[in-house]
Parts: C-alpha cells; sequence; structure tokens
C-alpha cells in the first residue's frame, strides 16, 4: 500500500529530513516529490517554505479498522493497552488486549468488556457486505472465566443429582448461559434450560431421574394360550 505524507521547511533538504525522521526510513526507501521550492524573497519579505511530499510503501493490515476503532476507544477511556490481533480458523477475529488497567476494560463480570465488543463488531462490520465476528478479550479474560465457569456448572450438576432437584444459577449473560449450556449437554442425570429475561435471564439445572429397564414380557403358559 502506498503512503503520502507532507513536510514544509525553510529547504527541500530540510523538509525531507524531516518526513525521513518521521517515518523512520532512509532516503532510498521513499520517493520525494517537490510541491514547493523555497522563496527567500526580498530582505525576508515574501519568503516561502518548501513543502515536499514523501511516497512510502507499507505492508497492507487487514485489522487496520479494528485497530483505529479500538485504540480511539480504548484512548478516550484514558487506557492504554497493546494487542494481540489473531486469525480464527472459522474465519473470525480474537483481540487480546494487555495493559496495566486491564480492570477498566473488562469491568463487572466482563459487561464492560462485553460492551466494548459489541462496539467494536458494529462499528467494523457496518455497511460491509461480509460478516466477520471479532471476539475482543483482554488479559485473557474470558479463556478464565470459561474454565471457571465450567466449574460452576460441573459442580452445580452434582448438587441437583445429590439433592434430586432442579437449581437455578446467578444471572448471566448469554455467552455465559451457553458455556454452562455446552458444558452440561453430556452430563448425564441433568438438563439446563434458560428462563428470566434480560439482564436477569439465568440457567437452570434440572434433574432427571434414570429411565427405568424395560420389564421382558412374560412368557405365556399354555393355559394362558388356550
Amino acid at each position: 500500500m502506498l503512503k503520502v505524507i507532507e513536510k514544509s521547511a525553510k529547504t527541500e533538504e530540510e523538509a525531507v529530513a524531516l518526513a525521513l525522521e518521521e517515518l523512520g526510513l532512509d532516503r532510498d526507501e521513499v520517493s520525494v516529490e517537490i510541491v514547493e521550492r523555497a522563496k527567500s524573497g526580498f530582505l525576508g519579505i515574501g519568503a516561502q517554505d518548501a513543502v515536499v511530499r514523501v511516497s512510502y510503501e507499507v505492508e497492507d493490515d487487514p485489522y487496520q479498522e479494528i485497530r483505529s476503532f479500538l485504540g480511539g476507544l480504548l484512548e478516550r477511556m484514558g487506557v492504554e493497552a497493546e494487542m494481540d490481533i489473531q486469525l480464527r480458523e472459522n474465519g473470525g477475529v480474537t483481540v487480546n488486549l494487555s495493559g496495566p488497567n486491564m480492570g477498566a476494560v473488562i469491568g463487572r463480570r466482563g459487561e464492560t468488556l462485553d460492551a466494548i465488543q459489541h462496539l467494536t463488531n458494529y462499528a467494523v462490520n457496518r455497511g460491509g457486505d461480509k460478516h466477520t465476528h471479532i471476539s475482543v478479550d483482554a488479559e485473557s479474560y474470558r479463556a478464565k472465566r470459561e474454565d471457571s465457569l465450567v466449574r460452576l456448572a460441573e459442580k452445580m450438576a452434582a448438587k441437583v443429582i445429590k439433592y434430586k432437584r432442579s437449581m437455578a444459577l446467578e444471572p448471566m449473560n448469554s455467552y455465559e448461559r451457553h458455556v454452562i449450556h455446552t458444558a452440561l449437554q453430556n452430563y448425564e442425570g441433568v438438563s439446563t434450560s434458560s428462563t428470566g429475561t434480560e439482564p436477569n435471564r439465568r440457567v437452570v439445572v434440572s434433574y432427571e431421574r434414570p429411565q427405568q429397564p424395560e420389564r421382558p414380557s412374560k412368557k405365556p403358559t399354555s393355559r394362558e394360550w388356550a
């Protein structure tokens, strides 16, 4: 991708030097076009700085739109963060944020992180023909939260089987409820369902009585055949 910047200085050489310093490039890595030549004027009257246009090649960044939106959003939040962007096998994108103040990014039970993820998906996919799901994480919070939810689900299932009655978990968002349902979908002796309305919708783990094996039919005696 070709990018261009313009710089002005008292001489063309100084303007080019300013551009190279800003870009961190050498002279042979750029193309220079003189937009305005420097004019000294008469006794300093009518003097004009030189203006140069410097062109340079940069590698295409398929995630530039994500970086740009998230960077601006975090700046408004007063948060500095590094972004690690990875492409997932299913075609989605995972953005993991790291930095000194990730608590403000995650929020209570991940609510702020969910809002950031929602805004990022809306901004990046708005008006596009192809929708790319963007998962935004911070310090691997989602992976850690998922592990704790799976442990919670298994612990609750064990209680349901022990006491043979249904139990409801605390209200959760749709992602957390999905983790619970998935964790217990093959757990013998229980079933799961969701109840309530947002934001108080929760998972209910229900006890399922084991099915009684069918009794073999009694073979009729000769008298019964009669």
